[in-house]
Order: structure tokens, then C-alpha cells, then sequence
């Protein structure tokens, strides 16, 4: 019969005695993202944001790994939609982490959308079109990024997306 071995977590104190800390969390990279209630609420208000304006869209969440953590379609999107919104998300989040820009309209402005060959075109994930917003703490922490598409106009799909930020934004602490 094979002993399974035991592992001890200690605990180490911190300097004003009020927190105790795994000691092991020295050790590990701690991420801060929206639960997926959060998420759910974010993509749906982008959503009805712009189903109260006569458009159908798809909205994506995707998390500080990139991920899609939710995706809202609306009835009647096109397909691409899909996957727009998705790139939207990604590069709102990924690029406005990077270059501290709030939404991919601001990127595009900013002229960081790649060198003039458009390689950073050519990443799968990568969509430098209006429609992304980089999803924000008060402090600036990044939690990941939300697109949508399906509006006639990027700038239109960023529009919903924007005003469901602002709203749900006192939810991101």
C-alpha cells in the first residue's frame, strides 16, 4: 500500500499583523477579472443598448487571458458578428493594456494599429476596427475587454458597447 504524501500550506504574517498570506502566494500571479454574472450583464446591456436603437449585435467579454467569457448574440445578427465581436474584445483588451488606450477607436486614432505592412493584422485575434472597449477598475487595472458587432457602423457597435460600460462600471471593484 502506497503513503500519500501530505502537503502544508503555512501562513506568513505580514508586517502589521492585520493579514495573514499563503506562504506559497509569493509564488503565484493573482488576476483580477469580472465574475461571469458581471460578464453576463455587461454583454446584455451592450446588447439591448443598441436592440433599443434598431440594430441586432453580438457582444463578447473576454477575460485578462483573452478569452471569451461571454457571448451575447442578438436575433437577427449576421454571422460574422460572431467573431467580430470576439477581435473587438481581444484587441480592446490586449492593445489597450499595452498602449493604455480605452477603446480600439482610440487606438486607431493613436495610429497603434501596427507597422504601415499591417502585420499585426495578420494575428487571428487582432481587429483594429471600432466597436472594442477595454474593461477597467477606477485605478486603470485591466479586467479584459468587451466588442460588438452587428450595428451599421463600427462606431455605432462602440457606442452600446461604451454606454453598457459606463453603467455596469460601478460593479468593476
Amino acid at each position: 500500500m502506497r503513503k500519500r504524501a501530505r502537503v502544508m500550506i503555512g501562513v506568513v504574517a505580514v508586517a502589521s499583523g492585520s493579514v495573514t498570506v499563503p506562504a506559497t502566494a509569493q509564488h503565484l500571479v493573482m488576476t483580477q477579472k469580472l465574475d461571469w454574472r458581471t460578464a453576463e450583464k455587461l454583454a446584455a446591456l451592450a446588447v439591448e443598448n443598441c436592440a433599443g436603437k434598431g440594430w441586432s449585435v453580438t457582444a463578447a467579454v473576454v477575460d485578462p487571458s483573452g478569452h471569451e467569457q461571454i457571448v451575447i448574440k442578438g436575433d437577427t445578427v449576421p454571422l460574422q458578428s460572431l467573431s467580430v465581436s470576439y477581435r473587438k474584445a481581444y484587441t480592446a483588451y490586449s492593445y489597450g493594456q499595452a498602449f493604455d488606450k480605452d477603446t480600439t477607436s482610440a487606438l486607431i486614432d493613436a495610429h497603434l494599429s501596427g507597422p504601415p505592412n499591417g502585420a499585426l493584422n495578420t494575428i487571428p485575434e487582432v481587429l483594429f476596427v471600432p466597436g472594442g472597449v477595454t474593461l477597467r477598475k477606477a485605478d486603470r487595472t485591466v479586467l479584459g475587454g468587451i466588442g460588438v458587432s452587428g450595428a451599421p457602423g463600427g462606431e455605432k457597435d462602440e457606442a452600446c458597447a461604451m454606454d453598457a460600460v459606463r453603467k455596469m462600471q460601478p460593479e468593476f471593484h
